[in-house]
């Protein structure tokens, strides 16, 4: 009894930290970083190098400036700047992208307390802002390079209007056709959620429930589900915006459910709203609801009541 250590919480540790899980995220999204700047060219780079430069600028300097310990080398903040700039356009002005990741660093996630505090995904909140404050420019949609493509409207805006002619299946999935920079190529997403998956830095639980409900109820309406699969935002909203570990649910219940309210929202925007697109104002508002599906799906300690 002598040699007992008595110690508090927690009694297991893992070899993961932030930056080992944020340094796997950046290599998820590396193939849909090669993606964008071989369909929009070196005008995507730029946007990326910003939108990054400025989220990891903006969290050392608040930091220094609050006298709170520098969290830059977490990669956190690199992450953020760089789903940011996978959601906006390549013809974006660098000055609207570099106010983007302000507001994802500084008014999301800081102001809240900085990493594991924030309400909301950071790069979410920043690219619904922009939507509001830049609405030109944030739906201005370039032409993909080295593409036969001929038209800049996104497939969700030619399915909403019913005009226009839709890519095929083939270029939906490659990503020769218009759309933010990151979310063209759901070949790359897939290769990239896949990683993640491997590397269980998240689990299938809110992809597949997210994805699977879209294809589902849009099967249902009659509203062309392959391609409202593969369009917009869903994948990248899926396997790296959905399952952000402070806005998500630890479960996988509470997952699922996440998920499952992530597509429906999304399906009822896109089909009945006056927007053509909806996983990021469903993930948005879901990330409001996360308090309550935790709530609602807590685990019962082992020998114990659940509270």
């Amino acid at each position: 009894m002598n040699n007992m250590i008595v110690s508090v919480n927690p009694h297991i540790y893992a070899k993961d930290t932030t930056q080992t899980i944020m340094r796997d995220v950046l290599i998820a999204l590396f193939p849909a970083v090669i993606a964008s700047i071989v369909f929009f060219g070196v005008q995507a780079l730029l946007v990326e190098v910003v939108c990054v430069a400025v989220a990891m600028g903006c969290e050392w300097a608040f930091e220094k400036i609050t006298r709170k310990p520098c969290t830059v080398l977490d990669l956190s903040a690199a992450v953020t700047g760089l789903i940011l700039a996978l959601n906006l356009p390549a013809g974006i002005p660098l000055w609207q992208a570099a106010f983007g990741s302000f507001v994802a660093i500084v008014v999301v996630k800081q102001f809240f307390g900085g990493i594991g505090q924030n309400f909301a995904n950071p790069a979410i909140t920043a690219r619904v802002i922009m939507l509001v404050a830049f609405s030109g420019a944030m739906t201005n949609w370039a032409i993909p390079a080295f593409t036969d493509a001929t038209s800049s409207a996104t497939p969700l805006a030619i399915i909403a209007g019913g005009e226009g002619e839709l890519p095929s299946l083939a270029q939906m999935f490659l990503g020769a056709r218009g759309g933010s920079l990151g979310e063209t190529s759901c070949l790359a997403l897939l290769i990239g959620g896949l990683y993640l998956i491997y590397r269980r830095v998240i689990t299938w639980h809110t992809p597949a429930a997210f994805i699977g409900t879209v294809l589902v109820l849009t099967a249902l309406l009659g509203q062309q589900p392959l391609y409202q699969v593969m369009a917009g935002g869903l994948f990248i909203g899926a396997f790296f915006m959905a399952t952000d570990y402070t806005t998500s649910p630890p479960t996988p219940a509470g997952k699922l459910i996440f998920g499952v309210g992530c597509g429906l929202i999304t399906v009822l925007i896109r089909v009945w709203g006056n927007y053509p697109e909806g996983v990021s104002f469903s993930i948005l508002l879901m990330n409001i609801l996360n308090p309550y599906i935790c709530d609602w799906t807590r685990t019962k300690p082992f020998g114990g009541v659940q509270a």
